[in-house]
């Protein structure tokens, strides 16, 4: 039988063949040394691991640790609850700018003063100016420190902050006084520009930010003036504030507001409020008229322009013989929509296509309305005051979406009251602030200023309301807002005298800081089970956030 020439596995010991040597089996003895040699290499290997492994471990932390000692952790601000600016022999005016001024992350109060000295060594004479002059002024949101102030030359007009959000320009804030335009750097202070004025014209806020026109790169700026036969619009360089092209007439008459509109297609529209209602007039063909330069470059919007007038160009948008106010519902939105008050009814058109889309009927409109979440479908809700007669006005909030009444209570209208304010929680909804006085409350039924109240209305509560102690102060705007995003809302007060000097005080309060003093009242029969206790601590345990 033929055998093969390999061992096989009952045969694994075979011999060699041609004389090879022959393999012995190892002895028990030499498998220990063996195995013994290989266990001790292990161990070296494993204790090798170990070191390896604590000492990169040792050199990690070592690291951490030298750098958290090398680069600190971010401070957080320290906010005072309240402070006060108290300026004596001043004049103030209805101006207030929130804006972060010192790059901190926490917003910053801009107003303007008439004063010689509003703070030592800072005089109008220094600057060579007359007595009194115009400050523009920045203070610290968390403490009220002064930041920075610039004098100008007296009087004041107008100004508007917030124009350098990606635009390229170094500037924030546009101030008219005496002959002037004036840019300010809202980070320093510093005058970026100056220009004269439009000779012949008184221009009006807002300015209107288009975009670059004269080819430098930068955003430029609209301005709208009127003479006492017609309305003009000027286009101004965001760089130099040097006029690009010419003016152009854009009515024949004074047009009472105007507003600049973006439409979904990203077509730039000049929304003007006439004697006979609300038009648009494409920014492309003021553009064209000025011989700006890049007018090619500015969108079309073929659907507006269907209905445009072959004549004039201007698309009709709300027709009413008594329009008083138009106003965006908010800055966010593709585009945000646009609600109207006139003589007889408030009206929310569409922004994406000139439509109305509902009306409420009132005849009486009080001052500005104002906006904030009384409910939780994401669209933002209308805060109303009404005249109602007998020196009693009706505070409404009106559903976004339809129209339809939220919210209602009747007050007396105690004079120089703010208008509503609002401001936002990280729950979706937010947290109302309007002025007045209960009727219960009031000594007389005619209200004095000194009746004046302020009162927080949580939509989770409705049937009840908080109210503060009594604001004597002559009050000359007013502003609820979040101080740092998510956190830190507080009232921006400024009180003092317009067109006469006085005591002008510049102040913020904590809006949570009134809470545990404020009374509770309950504004409906069948109200709210919960106990005034439970209601302030619902306050207190706000958190806010921004829009």
């Amino acid at each position: 039988m033929e055998t093969t020439g390999s061992a096989t596995e009952g045969d694994p010991l075979k011999s060699g063949e041609d004389g090879a040597e022959t393999e012995t089996a190892p002895s028990a003895a030499e498998l220990k040394k063996k195995s013994y040699k290989e266990v001790i290499g292990l161990t070296k290997l494993t204790h090798w691991r170990t070191g390896f492994f604590f000492f990169s471990l040792f050199l990690c932390l070592t690291i951490v640790f030298a750098f958290s000692f090398i680069l600190p952790c971010p401070v957080r601000p320290q906010y005072l609850v309240t402070w006060n600016r108290t300026f004596t022999e001043a004049e103030t005016y209805d101006f207030l700018a929130i804006e972060d001024a010192n790059k901190d992350k926490v917003m910053d109060v801009l107003f303007v003063l008439k004063d010689t000295e509003p703070i030592p060594n800072k005089t109008c004479a220094n600057a060579g100016l007359p007595s009194p002059c115009v400050f523009v002024m920045a203070v610290d949101g968390t403490h009220g420190e002064t930041l920075w102030e610039q004098p100008l030359a007296p009087e004041f007009h107008w100004a508007q902050c917030g124009l350098d959000d990606e635009t390229g320009r170094t500037w924030d804030c546009l101030l008219s006084h005496s002959d002037q335009l004036t840019a300010v750097d809202k980070f320093t202070g510093e005058v970026r520009w100056q220009q004269p004025q439009l000779p012949g014209l008184r221009s009006t806020v807002p300015v209107l930010s288009v975009p670059d026109l004269d080819g430098d790169k930068v955003s430029d700026v609209a301005l709208v003036a009127t003479d006492d036969t017609q309305t003009q619009l000027v286009f101004l360089s965001g760089k130099t504030g040097e006029q690009v092209g010419s003016s152009v007439v854009l009515d024949s008459t004074k047009i009472a507001n105007h507003l600049l509109h973006r439409t979904a297609a990203g077509s730039y529209y000049v929304l003007l409020q006439t004697d006979t209602g609300l038009y648009g007039l494409a920014l492309w063909r003021i553009a064209a008229k000025a011989k700006a330069g890049m007018e090619n470059g500015l969108k079309k919007d073929k659907d507006w322009e269907k209905t445009a007038k072959a004549t004039s160009g201007l698309v009709p948008m709300f027709e009413s013989d008594s329009l008083r106010q138009v106003l965006r519902t908010g800055e966010t939105g593709d585009p945000p929509n646009l609600l109207l008050v006139t003589g007889n009814e408030v009206a929310l058109v569409d922004g994406k296509h000139p439509k109305t889309l509902w009306r409420f009927n009132t005849s009486s409109v009080l001052g500005e309305p104002s906006f904030g979440h009384f409910n939780k479908d994401g669209v933002l809700d209308v805060v109303v005051e009404e005249d109602i007669g007998n020196y009693t006005k009706r505070v409404v909030i009106l559903d976004g979406k339809s129209g339809g009444v939220l919210w209602e209570v009747d007050l007396l209208a105690s004079p120089n009251s703010p208008r509503p304010g609002a401001i936002h929680t990280s729950n979706s909804f937010s947290i109302f602030v309007f002025w007045g006085m209960m009727r219960s409350e009031a000594n007389s039924s005619e209200p004095l200023e000194s009746d004046r109240r302020s009162y927080l209305l949580h939509p989770l509560y409705s049937k009840v309301l908080l109210q503060s102690t009594s604001f004597l102060e002559h009050i000359i705007t007013f502003k609820a807002t979040l101080l740092e995003g998510g956190r830190h809302a507080a009232y921006i007060l400024l009180t003092g005298h317009e067109e006469s000097e006085g005591t002008v005080v510049l102040s913020k309060r904590k809006l949570k800081h009134d809470v545990p003093g404020s009374k509770v009242l309950r504004i409906a029969t069948g109200g709210s089970s919960e106990s005034n206790e439970d209601i302030k601590e619902a306050f207190s345990r706000l958190r806010f956030s921004d829009w």
